[in-house]
């Protein structure tokens, strides 16, 4: 029998771990894989929930922790933290001696351990590159990714075009659709009293299921979103408010902070979690009125299962959109009249739209791949130009 494939993934944040659990679940019931789980950055936190609890609770065995050292939300506290990521993953996979690192996305944990990867010389395999979020930093994260990743997958026929556009051979992007999506098939359906029963809440059974995260390549716009979202929100009150909680980035603790006031001054009718975990969360989607604020999620998940999305301001700005989402800008009236043409019924999209980034097989498919694929066929890399460079007069190439 040949030596089983050693396939390390890292996961930096619960947002990422749903995306990441069903490929995870693949590679775990393969006899032909050796998997390790690495986890880092916003799961280590107390703040945010500890959710590396959760990747345990799922039957996954963490391998390594990495901490980032995130001890405020400054954008120098994330700059030293990304460094602090490169020095321990610099420690860690050479313990561990991957074969290839699976990453996703385009936060800066992930960028730590991409650059770590690539010095120590381990091939890299990136899930949902090729796509634009104008309004945020993670455009420069994901692309510089994508550059030293040598396996891609991505969740739509533009982004593989932008993927191979970017130097990246055909042969070697693969467009498989949304990870996450495959969760939508297999998370329990929850009735509302019995998700509200699971969250220890109470208040009006309707809901609204809101997440705002930092535009972080536009930080100024982080106090008119939040102004614009809550401002909305406070005049809507026949619906239960569920809040999940924001992302490590910089410029968090103002939203959190403005959030839990927000939620304070309206006990039994709006709620804040720092993480409801997966399957709650897909229990949630599936049950919301609408799905408010300016995560991937409005964009990716709840088109798949037919819940409109209210998406708020530029941090989305780029990615491909689904019939049932309302882009909206930072502005409380435009935010209030689009959730009551949600809630009054006069927002209808066509219940046979197609969601853009498909409808599940996406973890069955990456995880295939990264079991049966020849690696000296992708590593090392080498780059794809989509004609012949002219070459420079009176030299050879």
């Amino acid at each position: 029998m040949s030596a089983r494939r050693r396939i390390a993934v890292v996961t930096g944040s619960r947002a990422d771990y749903g995306l990441l659990r069903g490929i995870l679940t693949q590679l775990k019931t393969a006899d032909d894989v050796a998997l390790s789980v690495i986890a880092c950055g916003m799961h280590l936190v107390p703040r945010f929930g500890e959710t590396w609890r959760a990747i345990e609770a799922d039957g996954f065995q963490i391998a390594a922790k990495v901490d980032l050292a995130l001890a405020d939300d400054r954008a120098e506290t994330v700059a030293r933290g990304t460094g602090t990521g490169v020095s321990g993953f610099a420690e860690v996979l050479p313990k561990l001696a991957p074969d290839i690192l699976v990453v996703l996305g385009d936060r800066y944990e992930v960028l730590a351990a991409a650059v770590a990867a690539t010095l120590l010389n381990i091939p890299i395999a990136h899930i949902h590159g090729g796509e634009i979020t104008a309004g945020a930093f993670d455009d420069a994260i994901r692309h510089a990714i994508t550059k030293m990743a040598c396996l891609h997958f991505v969740a739509a026929e533009p982004y593989r075009h932008r993927v191979i556009q970017m130097g990246e051979p055909p042969d070697l992007v693969f467009n498989v659709g949304a990870p996450g999506l495959d969760l939508a098939a297999v998370a329990p359906r929850l009735s509302r009293t019995d998700l509200f029963a699971s969250l220890g809440i109470s208040g009006p059974e309707r809901f609204l299921l809101v997440t705002l995260h930092p535009t972080t390549a536009q930080p100024e716009a982080d106090a008119v979103n939040l102004a614009a979202t809550l401002g909305a929100l406070a005049e809507i009150e026949d619906r239960s408010i569920i809040f999940t909680g924001v992302n490590a980035d910089p410029g968090y603790r103002a939203i959190d902070d403005a959030i839990s006031a927000f939620v304070a001054a309206r006990p039994g009718r709006a709620h804040l979690f720092a993480s409801l975990g997966s399957e709650r969360y897909w229990a949630a989607l599936r049950l919301a009125d609408a799905v408010v604020g300016n995560s991937s999620s409005g964009i990716l998940e709840a088109p798949a299962v037919g819940v409109p999305s209210i998406n708020i301001g530029d941090r989305q700005k780029g990615r491909l959109r689904a019939a049932s989402i309302i882009d909206c800008p930072a502005d409380s009236a435009a935010v209030l009249a689009s959730l009551q043409r949600v809630l009054d019924g006069r927002f209808q999209p066509d219940p046979g739209f197609e969601p853009p980034y498909g409808r599940g097989g996406a973890s069955e498919a990456i995880a295939g791949t990264l079991r049966k694929i020849e690696l000296r066929r992708a590593f090392p890399k080498h780059f794809h130009d989509l004609a012949p460079p002219p070459k420079p007069s009176g030299l050879t190439v």
